[in-house]
């Protein structure tokens, strides 16, 4: 997949194709109901197809000082678009020229005069330029201006259309609640952080688990505590997969007053460090906690081991009816 960032030369092999336009956070079965229309559509042309997003998400351009929880930051975005098989994935800064746009000096300079677009397919609910004044109903108007197609993706929903529509926000929730299940049901996959390992204080080292550190995006904010989670090199194709024992918090008992994401590799001995991991989060094995002593810690840290454990030795299929779970569980992302 060619990544185009910014107001970087567009290749001629990502012009003239069909374009799939929105935040995606999270990639989650509405988004790719809606990129599977844009590569059909693709197909249906011969034509390539890939997505057009943006960096940062607006709300954080707005609001600075209330960060965003990113289910999927940009770089963990692009590997599931490519995944998904986009040939292109355009990131256009979200800064305060791209926000003053009026929507159909967007779509020209954009969609029209960088991408020469044949196709746009984008969401019910999506608005874009300034004052996100540009809806749906614009799109199709400025398409039939400049001769390009529109696709206009209705809500997605699951059960026959029962239940709510699938929603970013509603899988921050989940998350933030530790309901791990519904947000992978509603993911179509589980959800995943890609980071790299860096140094921490070493303190695991002293109690027996040393754990790998991943640095994580402002905002970030899913509920603390324990997860049994599967991890792999995500830089090494066909990499083994390790089980762990992943946390998330700011450590109560050490009283640190910082927050981290620790994963302890069960059975693992080596360094990793400056290596990006792609970590999936299968469970919640119990909420967060100080303890009285270091010696109740690790009592307890070994009950989580060993609960992690046999929650990731059950059978695991609940993803495999879907593209990207699948892909997940093949380790293609």
């Amino acid at each position: 997949m060619q990544l185009i960032a910014g107001l970087s030369p567009v290749p001629e092999a990502c012009r003239r194709g069909v374009a799939a336009v929105g935040n995606f956070d999270g990639v989650h079965r509405g988004h790719q109901t809606l990129l599977a229309q844009a590569a059909a559509e693709g197909a249906r042309l011969g034509l390539p197809w890939g997505v057009v997003s943006f960096e940062p998400h607006p709300r954080s351009f707005f609001r600075p000082d209330e960060p965003v929880f990113r289910l999927t930051p940009g770089p963990l975005k692009a590997r599931l678009v490519a995944a998904l098989g986009a040939s292109f994935l355009a990131v256009l800064d979200f800064d305060r020229a791209l926000s003053e746009l009026p929507p159909e000096d967007f779509v020209r300079l954009h969609l029209v005069e960088r991408l020469a677009v044949k196709h746009v397919v984008m969401g019910y609910d999506f608005h874009f330029g300034k004052g996100r004044k540009g809806s749906p109903a614009t799109m199709t108007e400025l398409g039939a201006k400049f001769g390009f197609g529109v696709t206009i993706v209705e809500q997605v929903t699951d059960e026959g259309g029962q239940h709510s529509p699938f929603s970013s926000s509603n899988i921050r929730q989940a998350l933030r609640h530790g309901h791990v299940e519904t947000a992978a049901r509603e993911l179509g996959y589980r959800w995943s952080v890609l980071g790299e390992v860096v140094k921490g204080d070493q303190r695991g080292r002293t109690i027996g688990f040393p754990t790998l550190n991943i640095v994580l995006d402002k905002g970030a904010d899913p509920y603390r505590g324990i997860y049994a989670v599967r991890v792999r090199d995500a830089q090494t194709p066909a990499a083994p997969v390790w089980q762990g024992a992943g946390y998330f918090g700011n450590r109560p008992t050490f009283d640190t007053g910082r927050t981290f994401l620790e994963v302890y590799l069960i059975g693992f001995e080596g360094d990793l460090y400056g290596r990006q991991l792609f970590v999936e989060f299968i469970d919640l094995i119990r909420g967060d906690k100080r303890f009285a002593s270091i010696d109740e810690l690790v009592t307890q840290m070994k009950m989580d081991c060993d609960a992690a454990v046999k929650r990731l030795s059950a059978p695991d299929d609940a993803m495999l009816a879907f593209p990207l779970g699948r892909l997940q569980a093949e380790g293609k992302i």
